[in-house]
């Protein structure tokens, strides 16, 4: 026993990592010349943009043509999927479940498949890349997985982006509106002067 009451870390205990809920490292989708269309990282394995891209470089040149559905990359446990023209990748630690990280997969290919109609290639996917970045943070925030069912996210980016548009219109009744409230305002503070 160590000086605080704990066991000592036996080697099979250090085979085995804590268990961390920081599991994604990465997730990236890539085009068939393998440039960056989306990419989000969560750790610092790769700090700079220039790393990152050379790592995104190095992952497609790796991948772009193997018919395995992951790869280990310098110390990076990946997961990967493609459809026509587009590369979805989920990044993890070399010890990760990789089961874990398909999972992470899964979700993000079958919430943007919803989201594009099924229609995945790159000319869809750009002009909902909003939406898609919305996908991406509600199914891993920081490194931790908040949702793997692409029903619930496809559903949380619907509500999320009914809240983003500002119109000009919709500006217009903004400002109409509170010009009606200092209006009726300024009315009822001459009334109580008057009084």
């Amino acid at each position: 026993m160590g000086k605080h009451g704990h066991v000592a870390e036996s080697n099979m205990d250090a085979a085995f990592p804590e268990p961390s809920l920081y599991t994604i490292k990465a997730i990236a989708i890539l085009d068939n010349d393998g440039e960056r269309i989306v990419a989000k990282y969560f750790d610092e394995t790769f700090p700079t943009a220039k790393e990152q891209r050379a790592f995104e470089k190095n992952l497609f040149n790796k991948t772009h043509r193997a018919n395995a559905e992951i790869i280990m990359l310098e110390g990076i446990t990946c997961v990967y999927r493609s459809n026509v023209d587009l590369f979805f990748y989920v990044m993890g630690s070399s010890n990760e479940n990789e089961l874990i990280l398909a999972s992470v997969l899964n979700c993000l290919y079958d919430s943007v498949s919803q989201m594009l109609r099924k229609n995945v290639e790159k000319r869809a996917l750009m002009d909902n890349l909003d939406g898609v970045f919305l996908a991406v943070d509600e199914i891993v925030d920081g490194g931790i997985i908040l949702e793997a069912d692409p029903n619930a996210v496809v559903q949380r980016v619907a509500l999320r982006t009914e809240d983003v548009p500002l119109t000009e219109q919709t500006v217009a009744q903004q400002i109409t509106q509170k010009l009606t409230v200092l209006q009726s305002a300024k009315e009822q503070i001459k009334w109580s002067l008057l009084k």
